[in-house]
């Protein structure tokens, strides 16, 4: 016998997630429609692969960047809608309800959830600030926050690019011209694992010149050669 189709797949790129995707997956399953969720791995050293099989996910393999493996989730998901999420988030209570929420009304648009760094202090609070300016002055949320959109759309669209960063940003301008883009009223904590490394301040400062370059002119490709493995890219906050 076939298989329902899900009402949402749920595409997580990930690269020694070993950590985070158990918890991500375990806030997933609770979602209160039919959802199937996609882990496309780019090539992990740890357990990721096994964790994710485990609890629940249809793992794909693809070679490592954010970009590709977005696509390469997009391409293989069966549901109308996708929603695209990092493997450091959490999907609390209220993002859950709010997700089955769009899910099942399928208003038009794509929606980004708001951005929370799951860490206390001024510091994080003051990026949080920057990062509701910038949504709300240029609509642009990035990949952290997740991506919620149908199919048709993400489709017309063009999809993911195949960047080595600012994947995120490319897309987001794409469904602009396509669609309205939208933030949600639900958070999305991040983990606060990547400022706490590098200080958050030191973070957002490079990251502002990053983004800064980029609107400039400069390549991802030029881009890249300044960031390290998948996750240390400015479009992770």
């Amino acid at each position: 016998m076939r298989a329902s189709v899900p009402a949402v797949s749920i595409i997580v790129p990930t690269l020694n997630e070993e950590r985070s995707i158990a918890t991500l997956l375990s806030d997933v399953r609770q979602l209160g429609v039919p959802h199937e969720v996609i882990v496309v791995d780019g090539g992990s050293s740890d357990d990721t692969v096994v964790v994710s099989a485990r609890l629940g996910a249809r793992v794909l393999r693809t070679r490592r960047g954010r970009g590709v493996q977005l696509a390469f989730g997009a391409q293989a998901a069966r549901a109308p809608v996708l929603c695209f999420l990092h493997a450091d988030v959490r999907l609390g209570p209220h993002a859950r309800d709010e997700l089955a929420l769009v899910v099942r009304t399928r208003p038009a648009g794509a929606f980004a959830f708001r951005f929370r760094i799951d860490a206390r202090g001024w510091r994080y609070r003051f990026i949080e600030l920057g990062t509701w300016l910038r949504v709300s002055l240029f609509t642009l949320p990035y990949g952290d926050q997740g991506l919620v959109v149908s199919r048709n759309e993400y489709d017309r669209a063009g999809g993911y690019p195949d960047l080595p960063l600012m994947e995120d940003v490319a897309l987001i301008e794409a469904l602009r011209r396509v669609t309205t883009v939208r933030l949600l009223r639900s958070t999305l904590p991040v983990s606060a694992r990547r400022w706490v490394r590098d200080g958050p301040l030191t973070r957002l400062r490079r990251n502002v010149r990053m983004m800064i370059a980029y609107r400039l002119g400069a390549s991802p490709h030029e881009l890249a050669q300044h960031y390290g493995p998948l996750g240390d890219r400015p479009s992770d906050g």
